[in-house]
């Protein structure tokens, strides 16, 4: 345990934005999960609606430097892609 008083702000500081983001991380895990399961079960409209949501929530979490912007636009492309492999399934 810190002794000095800053360092233990610090610390109480550091918890409060762990908690934070790690909320932020679960969110993106969840909305994940939504596409997936939206890709999975070939559902092109649930699937345009749940890549909508999760671009949001990566492009936010991007700009509170939760996650990194190369690791949003990453997962985004990725999501995209599924995207539209799904839709030139369907043609």
């Amino acid at each position: 345990m810190a002794n000095i008083k800053s360092a233990k702000k610090r610390i109480l500081v550091i918890e409060k934005k762990t908690e934070l983001n790690k909320s932020v991380k679960s969110r993106i895990n969840t909305y994940s999960r939504k596409f997936k399961s939206a890709i999975a079960s070939k559902d092109i409209v649930s699937a345009e609606k749940a890549y909508a949501e999760i671009s949001s929530v990566l492009d936010k979490a991007a700009s509170d430097n939760v996650i990194h912007d190369n690791c949003a636009s990453r997962r985004k492309a990725r999501f995209a892609k599924a995207l539209n492999e799904l839709k030139n399934e369907a043609k």
